[in-house]
């Protein structure tokens, strides 16, 4: 069976939430899974979930800001760290040979070109040697739109942020 390419994307709120549900569906069937959270903090309550389910928590290079509140030498040593740490990502993909890989955001920071392209890619081939692998993140590239086997463009109608409410634990992270 061929292993297949998922990429959640859009403005709307559930990219991450439908990739971590996806990886608890694999854990259920005792299946390995690789999450791997770019642009994050490596805090989410996610990963507390699926590390005591049984998935591999691999930590990308962490922010500590967004991107927009980055100046240019931050950026750029962002980038930097993320390519430098793209060969050890693919090395525990050969190493684990999981089932399905979660690559959470990485569609913003190819986006944004803090990952390279074909490094973004190099680790998605890594993935679907061995399973599934899904990508998350606002603004998917129409490179990786065409390579996807599923493509769930996820758009806000309504969100309490609108209304002053900021982001809750447990809820959006």
């Amino acid at each position: 069976m061929k292993n297949l390419l998922h990429v959640y994307t859009g403005d709307g709120k559930g990219k991450s939430t439908a990739a971590m549900g996806l990886a608890a569906r694999m854990l259920g069937y005792e299946k390995p899974v690789l999450v791997i959270q770019f642009m994050k903090q490596g805090n989410s309550g996610e990963l507390i979930s699926l590390k005591k389910l049984g998935a591999t928590i691999y930590p990308a290079p962490a922010m500590m800001k967004f991107t927009y509140q980055m100046d240019e030498v931050e950026i750029e040593q962002t980038a930097k760290d993320m390519r430098l740490a793209i060969d050890t990502m693919i090395d525990k993909v050969n190493e684990l040979k999981p089932a399905l890989v979660v690559l959470d955001e990485i569609a913003v920071a190819m986006a944004y070109h803090l990952l390279p392209t074909e490094d973004g890619f190099r680790l998605i081939d890594a993935g679907l040697q061995y399973g599934d692998v899904v990508v998350t993140g606002r603004g998917a590239t129409d490179q990786l739109k065409e390579k996807a086997n599923y493509v769930s463009v996820i758009m806000p109608e309504k969100h309490p942020y609108e209304e002053g409410i900021p982001a809750r634990k447990g809820i959006e992270w």
